[in-house]
């Protein structure tokens, strides 16, 4: 007859050898979890979000500031992508966003700021992260101020950090009708304005979803692997990609602007920024680029 090993052994020995088997029992479970999450494919969104969820709240540590292009973009583009405004990824943003009195006292370099268009990006953050209108209209009034004599917001010329007018001015409007603030005078501009680059005719087209010249431009403009470049004629970049598919969306040139994005996220989970000229190295347009990519494959 067999005899049991822990027939006559102390208590002390019974507990060893639970914890023992308890502890063989976790590092079974986690290499089963760890195989099965290397076999799983996460999706181009998961893997953009889980990029910018490590990204995002970085600048702020390593910088002592909040950015337009982490704070703002790449922040809107979390939520957006159902990331929870308290999640800790994005609760130190969150909480700074909805007190708008801060901004201008952010600590950022005045050399490359526009306080203009930074509360417009900051604002249309929040208004992503929903269930802060009271915070959202906070801001709009300075907002308000800096808008132009002819209704719009004139900011440097587009890219993905700093948007260009038309897309600054579809963007404080959209602000300035959550808080139920006139916008005669924008909307008259925004009708005025004729689509030349692609970026300005994508603008137009969400500021007015029945633009003929606006969707006639993208549409004629769209290169034969399916991209959009900053102008009819010019090679793909992704930050025109992604907003040309944002203003289309749901048709079919926006299902092949999304394969050509999707084709080039890289392996981390972004996107080589846009920049203008081409070729040029930036981390800000890099987060931007990659927030304006995430937001065009969001369904």
């Amino acid at each position: 007859m067999t005899s049991n090993p822990l027939q006559n052994s102390t208590p002390q020995h019974h507990a060893a050898v639970e914890r023992f088997c308890s502890r063989q029992a976790t590092i079974k479970t986690e290499m089963i979890a760890a195989v099965i999450l290397v076999g799983m494919a996460l999706s181009p969104v998961e893997r953009a979000v889980a990029y910018l969820s490590k990204e995002v709240p970085r600048w702020r540590g390593e910088n002592g500031c909040f950015s337009c292009h982490n704070n703002g973009d790449g922040a809107r583009a979390l939520y957006l992508a159902g990331v929870a405004r308290a999640n800790p990824v994005l609760a130190e943003t969150t909480e700074w966003l909805t007190n708008p009195g801060q901004w201008d006292s952010n600590k950022g370099n005045p050399a490359v700021s526009d306080k203009k268009l930074a509360r417009i990006q900051f604002t249309t953050a929040l208004l992503a992260a929903s269930g802060r209108k009271d915070a959202v209209c906070a801001a709009a009034g300075a907002i308000e101020n800096d808008r132009g004599a002819d209704g719009s917001w004139t900011v440097d010329a587009g890219s993905p950090v700093t948007y260009g007018t038309v897309l600054a001015t579809f963007y404080a409007r959209q602000v300035l009708r959550a808080c139920g603030r006139k916008t005669d005078l924008t909307d008259a501009w925004l009708a005025a304005v004729k689509p030349e680059s692609v970026l300005d005719a994508a603008a137009l087209l969400l500021a007015s979803p029945g633009r003929a010249d606006a969707r006639a431009l993208l549409i004629a403009a769209q290169t034969s692997n399916g991209g959009w470049g900053e102008y009819p004629g010019m090679p793909a970049q992704v930050f025109d990609t992604a907003i040309a598919v944002i203003a289309l969306r749901g048709e079919t040139a926006a299902a092949k602007g999304r394969a050509w994005l999707v084709a080039r996220q890289q392996e981390e989970g972004g996107w080589p920024e846009t920049t203008r000229p081409p070729g040029s190295q930036s981390y800000a347009q890099h987060i931007s680029t990659t927030a304006w990519a995430l937001m065009a494959l969001l369904d």
